[in-house]
């Protein structure tokens, strides 16, 4: 393309060639997602949730989220069933995650108010008795404490409960949001910590009252992961990610001075912008992992929670050895596609999905025809200790 220059009154028009200088040097989409930023350690170790899904009056009162902790990762064979796919009617091998859920405990029910600058609790109900898991919460050293947690709060129950069902009263006239506070069971996971990890859950489904009298009813009982998930659903994680600590640009060290940034901007601005690479923290952050589909719950104690319709022989979902850095699940668990964000024993949050669901591939029914459980310390050969029997035959070690 030309262009037209003139250099004075009389001169004669000169033909300039413009310069194009868009290019992939110039030009470059940024890097980073700025939505993670800033990239340092979570305040929580436990995964918040900071955003529950759509509540629907018409449909029964029902539990939003639960906790579980991260035991290890398998795989599983199954036909796939997605028509117009290239590998409908064939089989797939999937990596999955075993996440152990032990039943938690209601302990508490708190009410929000809707304001201009979004909810306020307006009051918080305990239950009247709280086990010492759920106790130990409360102080940094148990051992040291007297251990006088929530001993005055119980005498409210002494006298008929007054105070108590008053504040109930205060819930059902005032709050729009209704949530229930819960703990884990980590003592029935085998956990080397005995300190509870306590969380809000969000009721959704019918009135509010219904909701109130739905929470003081489970007062120190029982919920399982079976009552709130089921197969095939879609869920979301939140988790803490594996912290990897203070690392340079590369996340490779060699040599003091190597492997940097080499212009880290140009003389003015005269700062550092925030677009440049740096050393800094990675890992330890909070992340939200969404449509995980739950492929499996059982329970581990169930001599056929790892046993499909196709299996001859009936085994636990364990893998010989145990999972390697936790051990034995005993308790219910719920078997994701995919991986999970943490390491392992981190506690992982559950959540509903916030969406509605309708693509061929989220409603897709999924029917596992085997499930590995040889063992993940190293190249796993058999499926049970019985099948290592009977092709090693009678050991030394065995006499």
């Amino acid at each position: 393309m030309l262009k037209e220059k003139y250099t004075g009154k009389n001169s004669v028009p000169i033909e300039l060639p413009l310069l194009f200088v868009s290019n992939k040097r110039n030009m470059a989409p940024r890097h980073g997602h700025l939505g993670f930023g800033p990239r340092k350690r979570t305040r929580s170790h436990r995964g918040r949730v900071k955003a529950y899904p759509k509540d629907d009056a018409k449909k029964p009162v029902h539990l939003t989220a639960f906790l579980g902790y991260k035991a290890g990762m398998t795989h599983v064979v199954r036909d796939l069933e997605r028509p117009g796919s290239k590998m409908h009617k064939k089989e797939v091998v999937e990596a999955v995650t075993v996440i152990e859920a032990p039943a938690m405990v209601i302990v508490g029910v708190v009410g929000y108010v809707e304001t201009p600058r979004g909810l306020r609790s307006l009051t918080t109900v305990w239950a009247e008795h709280l086990s010492e898991e759920a106790k130990r919460r409360f102080y940094k050293n148990w051992y040291r404490s007297k251990k006088k947690a929530f001993t005055q709060y119980a005498a409210k129950y002494a006298d008929g409960a007054k105070d108590i069902t008053r504040e109930l009263e205060r819930i059902k006239k005032y709050c729009s949001v209704v949530r229930v506070i819960a703990h884990t069971q980590i003592s029935k996971a085998k956990l080397h910590q005995r300190k509870a990890h306590l969380t809000e859950i969000q009721l959704n489904g019918g009135s509010i009252e219904q909701k109130v009298d739905f929470a003081r009813e489970h007062f120190e009982k029982e919920v399982t992961v079976g009552s709130i998930f089921e197969q095939n659903e879609n869920i979301d994680i939140i988790a803490t990610t594996k912290g990897h600590g203070f690392e340079g640009v590369t996340a490779l060290g060699t040599h003091r001075g190597l492997r940097k940034v080499a212009c880290i901007g140009a003389w003015h601005p005269s700062r550092v912008m925030y677009s440049v690479a740096r050393a800094g923290q990675r890992g330890y952050h909070r992340r939200t992992e969404i449509n995980k589909k739950i492929y499996r719950i059982a329970n581990g104690a169930d001599a056929k929670s790892g046993t499909t319709e196709y299996d001859l022989t009936e085994k636990t979902i364990n893998p010989m050895g145990g999972f390697p850095h936790y051990g034995l699940v005993n308790e219910d668990f719920v078997m994701i596609k995919g991986g999970c964000a943490g390491s392992k024993k981190r506690v992982i949050t559950l959540r509903k999905s916030l969406t509605v669901h309708t693509s061929r591939r989220a409603l897709e029914q999924i029917s596992c025809k085997f499930i590995d459980t040889s063992s993940k310390f190293g190249h796993g050969r058999f499926q049970t200790a019985a099948e290592k029997h009977q092709f090693m035959g009678t050991l030394k070690k065995d006499l």
